[in-house]
C-alpha cells in the first residue's frame, strides 16, 4: 500500500494566484541541467544493453499486458475495487474536503492530455479533446496558473489544446515553455523555454528512422516522433503479434545505450538515459514559479498513466497538494484521489471554478 499525502488546511487567508516565472538564463536552470546528466533511477525501465534472450522479451510482452487498461480483471481482483476507492476516494465525493486542505494555499494545476482531457483512440493523432473540456480548461486557467505536462511533443499538444494562455511540458517534461506573450500571473514578460535533453535530437531522429523501417511489417503498430523522445503504439496490434514488436524495438534499441524504454498505456517510451520525467518536470515548474520552499502552495496533479506517477510520487514526498489518478480499474497509485473518465475530470475542473468565482464573490462582498 502506498503511503498517502496529509494534507492540512492553512489558516492564512483568501487564495493568492500570483506567480513570478524564472528564466532560462537563472541558477535554478544551471541546477537542472546538471541534475540531468545523472542517471535515471526508480523507473520502469528496461535498459538496452541489458536485454538479451528470449526471457527479457517475454518480460517485455508480459508487461504490455499489464499495462492494458482494456484486458479482463479477475474476480479477485474486481473484488478489490471497493477496498481500493477506500484508498483512492472520487476527487468529485471529496470535493468540499479538497477544497478545505486548501485553503491559504496557492493552487497550481498541472494535467496530462491523452486519457485525461481526451479520451484513448486508437488512432493517437486522433486525440481530440472536446469543445467543452477546452472550455473548461480555459476558464480553469482564468483562476490558476495551469500546465500541460504530456509525453507529447509539445507542438502537437498545444495544437490539440489551442489555448495560448497554458504552460506546456511536452516530451515527459522535457520541452518546456511558458505562454509566448507571458501571462498575468507574472511579472516578467519573457518566456520561460526549458530544454534538457537537446544534444539528444540527432539520436532520437535516427532512432525514429530505424524503429520506422523495423515496425513496418507489424500491422498497426506506429511511431511517433515527440521530439525528444519516440512512442511506439501497440494498440492497434494482434497481441500474437506483440513479442515480434517487442524484438523489433529490443534490435534497435540495443545499438543505443543512451536510450531507456518505459511503457504507457500501449505504447512503449523510448527516452533518453537522463534525470527528467513528469515528476522532474513539475519540481521545476513549482521551483522556478517562487514554489520551490513554499509551505503554502497546492499543486493538483491530474493523469492516467504510468508516466504520471512520477508526479504523484513528487507531490506525496512533498506532502503538498494530491495527485488523481484517471482510471475505471484499480491500480499501483501514489496518487491521492480518483476519477473514472476525462468526463469527471471536466466536471472537477469546472466544480473548481465555480468554487473560486463564489469565493471571490464573498471575498469583495
Amino acid at each position: 500500500m502506498t503511503r498517502q499525502n496529509v494534507v492540512v488546511a492553512d489558516s492564512k487567508s483568501g487564495i493568492n494566484v500570483a506567480i513570478t516565472m524564472t528564466v532560462s538564463n537563472s541558477s535554478l536552470f544551471t541546477k537542472a541541467v546538471q541534475k540531468t546528466r545523472e542517471t535515471q533511477g526508480g523507473c520502469i525501465n528496461i535498459p538496452p544493453k541489458k536485454v538479451g534472450g528470449g526471457a527479457r522479451i517475454n518480460a517485455w510482452v508480459d508487461s504490455m499486458r499489464a499495462s492494458s487498461p482494456t484486458r479482463v480483471k479477475s474476480a479477485a481482483s474486481l473484488s478489490d475495487q471497493n477496498s481500493w476507492m477506500l484508498r483512492h476516494p472520487s476527487a468529485l465525493n471529496m470535493f468540499e474536503q479538497i477544497i478545505e486542505a486548501s485553503k491559504g494555499k496557492q493552487i497550481v494545476m498541472f494535467l496530462d492530455y491523452d486519457g485525461t482531457l481526451s479520451p484513448i483512440v486508437d488512432d493517437p493523432d486522433r486525440a481530440f479533446m472536446s469543445d467543452a473540456m477546452r472550455a473548461a480548461v480555459r476558464q480553469l486557467a482564468r483562476y490558476f496558473p495551469t500546465a500541460i505536462v504530456s509525453g507529447r511533443c509539445r507542438d502537437k499538444v498545444y495544437n490539440f489544446v489551442r489555448l495560448a494562455e497554458l504552460y506546456y511540458a511536452g516530451s515527459h517534461g522535457m520541452d518546456i515553455k511558458g505562454p509566448a506573450k507571458g501571462s498575468k500571473y507574472k511579472k516578467e514578460t519573457k518566456a520561460v523555454l526549458f530544454q534538457p535533453a537537446s544534444e539528444f535530437l540527432p539520436m532520437i531522429d535516427e532512432v525514429y528512422k530505424a524503429l520506422l523501417e523495423k515496425t513496418k511489417s507489424i500491422p498497426g503498430a506506429s511511431v511517433e516522433h515527440n521530439k525528444f523522445c519516440l512512442s511506439v503504439h501497440y494498440r492497434c496490434v494482434d497481441e500474437k503479434k506483440w513479442s515480434i514488436l517487442a524484438q523489433q524495438v529490443r534490435s534497435v534499441l540495443q545499438q543505443y545505450p543512451k536510450l531507456r524504454l518505459t511503457q504507457g498505456r500501449k505504447v512503449l517510451e523510448i527516452r533518453p538515459t537522463i534525470k527528467w520525467d513528469k515528476g522532474k518536470a513539475l519540481e521545476f515548474l513549482l521551483e522556478s514559479l517562487g514554489f520551490g520552499n513554499c509551505t503554502d502552495v497546492f499543486p493538483v496533479y491530474i493523469g492516467d498513466d504510468r508516466t504520471d506517477e512520477d508526479a504523484f510520487k513528487i507531490l506525496r514526498d512533498r506532502g503538498q497538494g494530491f495527485g488523481i489518478l484517471v482510471s475505471k480499474i484499480p491500480k499501483d497509485t501514489s496518487a491521492s484521489y480518483s476519477l473514472q473518465e476525462p468526463l469527471e475530470v471536466m466536471y472537477f475542473l469546472q466544480r473548481l471554478v465555480e468554487w473560486k468565482r463564489l469565493s471571490m464573490r464573498q471575498y469583495r462582498v
